[in-house]
């Protein structure tokens, strides 16, 4: 094992994770990323999901999971990780995370196969809801994705039905823990494909306290077990229907990590980034530098849309 920062890695995934800033603490402080918003769909409901545009110049400006500024095409996405290494040269990392689930539609696989072939010294990074990873884990590889985070906030449909409200897989609606339970075994299947590829696995976890906290353990037992090699505990933030749930404290939150730890590493600077963050996590976003002045803007077919959730 590997100690960088305050996660220890697997040596096979040093030399990825050593410049990886969403899995390595040292790497957070040194090694930069762009995510590239290009998902705008997604294929489950989770209650705390509350999805949102805004420019990263602007007054209102918010800074969390699930918001961007402006939705990208694959080829323009290109364009803008070549202006965002000319911004900030220590980006080693490309990465998808919404706003909505990078399965859900094409167009992330299609960005990832553009820019491994541009710019194959980056690190393509995918994250998930882990409903349609099995599926498209052997392209996720070929695209040249070699770390992949799936948020799972529960391995009991029980638990889970109280979190995600629905599932649509094939057109067909799913709630409750019918749905939970297909979105759980999908997860499981689609984490042990993608890690028997090769690809190094990170599990996020939105903890929610009353709901999913004495939960942590076992899902760091059930991921673990599957082939995943790090953990990384976001807090909840309360909106849309966990408006008024309270957010988990400092000991909620140390608990849950030390929970996790028992099983797996846990990276612990996680920055609730947006899905169209830019730089140095440890140093601040440069996102309005990228995206502030640019002519894109937010198709009309999902204004107003609030439906996902980032899962980087």
């Amino acid at each position: 094992m590997s100690c960088l920062g305050s996660v220890q890695v697997d040596e096979r995934f040093a030399h990825i994770s050593n410049r990886h800033p969403c899995f390595s603490g040292e790497a957070n402080m040194n090694h930069g990323r762009v995510h590239l918003p290009v998902s705008p769909a997604c294929n489950i409901q989770c209650r705390f999901c509350k999805r949102s545009f805004n420019k990263a110049d602007a007054p209102d400006r918010e800074d969390r999971p699930g918001v961007a500024g402006v939705i990208l095409k694959p080829e323009e996405a290109v364009e803008q990780v070549r202006k965002a290494l000319r911004i900030c040269p220590e980006i080693s990392v490309a990465g998808i995370a919404g706003p909505g689930d990078t399965l859900a539609t094409p167009h992330a696989l299609r960005t990832f196969a553009l820019i491994h072939q541009e710019f194959p010294e980056l690190i393509n990074c995918l994250s998930t809801n882990g409903l349609l990873l099995e599926r498209y884990a052997e392209d996720i590889i070929n695209a040249g994705v070699r770390t992949v985070t799936v948020t799972v906030n529960a391995v009991d449909p029980l638990i889970l039905d109280r979190i995600c409200s629905q599932v649509i897989l094939e057109g067909v609606r799913y709630r409750g823990t019918e749905g939970a339970s297909l979105l759980i075994e999908a997860q499981k299947r689609g984490i042990r494909r993608i890690a028997d590829l090769g690809a190094l696995v990170k599990i996020n976890i939105v903890l929610i306290p009353g709901v999913n906290g004495e939960h942590i353990a076992e899902i760091a037992r059930t991921t673990a077990g599957l082939g995943a090699g790090l953990i990384n505990i976001i807090p909840l933030i309360p909106q849309h229907e966990f408006a008024h749930h309270p957010a988990p404290d400092c000991e909620d939150l140390s608990q849950a990590r030390e929970a996790a730890e028992a099983v797996l590493p846990v990276f612990r600077h996680c920055q609730h980034c947006r899905a169209d963050a830019c730089g140095i996590p440890g140093r601040g976003d440069l996102s309005a530098l990228l995206y502030g002045t640019e002519p894109g803007g937010i198709p009309e077919s999902i204004r107003g849309f609030e439906q996902t959730f980032s899962h980087g």
